[in-house]
């Protein structure tokens, strides 16, 4: 006589799925194992639980994504967020390297005994 199989509801294997839960989360939740729940997917959806749970979680994301742009729209950081990681936006900052033969004029400025002779050469070598 063969053991009974174990109940997996599919609405609550779906909201998992949705809310990203991993395998092994679901698994604890019905109290299965991965094996048993992989076989309860194919028979359920005809496909195996990795194909199953890209499908499912979909509708998880899309329902994360509405939530964070409703959210973005009312606070600046949320905003920020989205447009850097969903729309290319980011903060450019300049870089000005300075080596040291661009600073021997000015050295040079320093060093001199008239820095008003010194001041003219530098003009004139720029």
């Amino acid at each position: 006589m063969a053991r009974p199989k174990k109940e997996i509801d599919k609405k609550n294997f779906e909201n998992l799925c949705g809310i990203q839960c991993t395998q092994e989360e679901i698994c604890q939740f019905f109290d299965v194992t991965d094996k048993t729940l992989n076989g309860w997917c194919k028979r359920t959806y005809g496909h195996n639980f990795s194909e199953v749970f890209a499908q499912k979680r979909g509708m998880g994301r899309i329902s994360l994504r509405r939530a964070g742009f409703q959210l973005a729209q009312k606070n600046p950081s949320v905003h920020i967020f989205y447009a850097k990681n969903f729309l290319g936006m980011a903060d450019k900052q300049e870089q000005i390297i300075t080596t040291v033969e661009d600073l021997t004029p000015l050295a040079e400025m320093l060093n001199a005994e008239d820095p008003d002779d010194s001041m003219e050469a530098v003009l004139e070598e720029t």
